[in-house]
């Protein structure tokens, strides 16, 4: 028994760890999401958008969405956040080319906001509640929420009578690219 303690304390080890999700698969293109409420855990996809993924870890690293608000809540559907004035209006200044892909929009799935032109997208995207098919293939899908769904599930819901829009809305206090994160 005392020849099996240090592997048994090294499995529990791995194992807190991994439930915690203090060490990221590829730390690289692992984002930290961190609401009041708690950390989410978001996988980048660097293998369907590539463009957008490096654009969304440059805007991390420069802090960008460090408190910015979800303006955009539709129970149901999505969460969307990433506009620096807080309506809906506004990015970063760089427009992305579409990297449409034929990933699902499913509970989870990180996309791109755009507007009616597929190569709209700049820095605000939004984060499913729910399965959304009708969004396939036209928008472009660049990260899934690994851990922590349930804090995005808390995010203060918009009004249905105004698109979404929501009054005193939560903020992201912090995103990191996980390899960067202390």
């Amino acid at each position: 028994m005392a020849k099996l303690r240090p592997l048994l304390a090294a499995v529990l080890a791995t194992t807190v760890l991994a439930s915690t999700g203090a060490a990221a698969a590829d730390p690289e293109n692992t984002l930290y999401l961190d609401l009041e409420s708690g950390r989410v855990v978001i996988e980048m996809r660097p293998d369907l958008a590539p463009n957008h993924v490096a654009r969304i870890k440059e805007l991390v690293r420069k802090k960008f969405y460090d408190g910015l608000v979800f303006h955009r809540v539709i129970a149901g559907f999505m969460a969307q956040t990433g506009d620096p004035d807080g309506d809906g209006t506004g990015g970063s200044g760089v427009k992305l080319k579409a990297e449409f892909s034929k990933e699902p929009h499913v509970r989870g799935t990180v996309s791109m906001a755009r507007s009616a032109s597929p190569d709209s997208a700049d820095s605000q995207f939004f984060i499913c509640f729910a399965k959304a098919s009708h969004l396939d293939g036209q928008y472009t899908v660049w990260g899934k929420v690994v851990e922590g769904m349930q804090y995005v599930g808390q995010i203060k819901r918009g009004e249905s009578s105004r698109n979404g829009e929501v009054d005193d809305p939560d903020r992201i206090v912090r995103m990191q690219v996980a390899a960067d994160a202390k």
